[in-house]
């Protein structure tokens, strides 16, 4: 069985989490959080995270510790490098994250630390990558199990699956697409431990997008239908949504849409 460090602060950490302890496809030996405001290189301002989870508690029932990377208190991973060190997990489990993992921390576990991001690889690295496939009018999308390497989702490819994006979905039934496909990935990469094999990615075809913030859900009313509505759906709950404003400046906030012929 697989000995693992889980580092994660999101709704979707906290599935993956359940998944992979309910049916004992790993050990798990620590687990890492993120305050839900907290601060990051991107933004001027703190970052609320609108899909934060409290991991502390799923730590408590499953009796293992549980530290807090709060960087307004100026700790970092880096912190517990003595730590990972002397658990000797075979792997770090980034899910759900949002800082960098450095390699002195990664190359702490004997298969390194391995992330899932939304989408097929190397298509829609960065941020926000189901919003962006949305947005953009995509049909299908997926998820892909890697190892952490120094850039911006690109490492080796270990495993992927992919998921249609129908014309009635939003962020939200989208999300449920892809939770359900990286709990499936994630415990056959559990199970085969050592036999995984790592696919190295074409690192020039990888197209990085920018992280979102509220503000970005502004809609040019110049938009044709079509790309309003994708707008509208990409954004909807659980994020702010997307929104316009009146002329006096009210922001009036858009959770669905539809196209009338």
């Amino acid at each position: 069985m697989m000995k693992v460090a889980f580092l994660g602060c999101t709704k979707y950490s906290e599935e993956l989490l359940r998944s992979i302890t309910e049916d004992n496809s790993c050990e798990v030996s620590v687990i890492f959080g993120i305050p839900k405001k907290f601060k990051i290189n991107y933004s001027q301002e703190p970052v609320i995270n609108s899909n934060y989870a409290d991991l502390s508690v799923f730590a408590n029932k499953l009796d293992v510790p549980f530290y807090l990377i709060d960087s307004e208190k100026g700790n970092r991973i880096n912190d517990y490098k003595s730590l990972l060190s002397e658990l000797k997990v075979d792997v770090i489990l980034v899910m759900g994250w949002y800082y960098m993992v450095p390699d002195s921390i990664r190359s702490l576990a004997k298969y390194g630390a391995w992330g899932i991001h939304a989408s097929l690889l190397p298509n829609y690295a960065g941020g926000a990558p189901l919003v962006w496939a949305i947005i953009e009018g995509q049909e299908k999308s997926g998820v892909t199990l890697f190892k952490l390497d120094n850039g911006v989702d690109d490492g080796d490819i270990i495993k992927q699956a992919e998921f249609k994006i129908d014309k009635l979905d939003n962020i939200t039934s989208v999300y449920d697409k892809a939770t359900r496909l990286s709990k499936k990935i994630l415990k056959e990469a559990l199970n085969l431990g050592s036999e995984n094999e790592f696919k190295p990615q074409d690192k020039e075809k990888l197209k990085i997008y920018p992280q979102r913030n509220p503000e970005d859900g502004e809609i040019n009313l110049e938009w044709d239908s079509e790309r309003i509505y994708n707008f509208v759906r990409a954004q909807s709950s659980p994020y702010p949504g997307a929104f316009i404003r009146t002329v006096d400046g009210k922001k009036i906030v858009i959770e669905k849409a539809r196209i009338v012929d």
